[in-house]
């Protein structure tokens, strides 16, 4: 299975999860590490987009294709599984606690939610403490340069 995600190049071109534990996320809390990563190059960008604007618009980011194996140990929650409100911002401490258990239970490598930005995709989360972590492979990079359009500009 192919995943996407987007990556500001100055941060590094990894899978480390060490961003997302700097701050805390929808599905972890800050000090968990986990990558987020998305079913499609247009939801990876759709989950950016949402947090910039066009006047703090970096020009560094990198489309990453990453390989999850197919015989990587997956898990999946839909919508029906998760708290009202799952998909609210800020953060709800339940999401995060699900991701929190999620890497330290290490019962499975990756982990498919909801998107809360594009409603019907999904997102997939990694979880860099398991084993089968390191079967996965990035397997593409290329620049990703934001569209001006996308936040009103011309």
């Amino acid at each position: 299975m192919r995943v996407f995600r987007l990556i500001r190049k100055k941060f590094g071109i990894e899978l480390s999860g060490k961003g997302a534990a700097l701050s805390g996320n929808r599905w972890n809390s800050k000090g968990t590490e986990m990558s987020y990563c998305a079913d499609s190059r247009a939801l990876a960008m759709a989950e950016v987009a949402v947090h910039l604007s066009l006047a703090i618009l970096p020009r560094d980011y990198v489309m990453v294709e990453i390989e999850i194996p197919a015989y990587t140990s997956i898990d999946s929650l839909g919508i029906e599984d998760l708290p009202q409100g799952w998909n609210n911002f800020p953060h709800l401490l339940d999401t995060q606690k699900i991701g929190d258990d999620f890497v330290s239970e290490k019962k499975s490598c990756v982990l498919k939610v909801p998107s809360a930005v594009v409603p019907g995709d999904f997102n997939y989360l990694i979880n860099p403490h398991h084993l089968d972590f390191l079967a996965i492979k990035l397997v593409d990079q290329v620049d990703f340069p934001f569209d001006s359009r996308l936040f009103g500009g011309w």
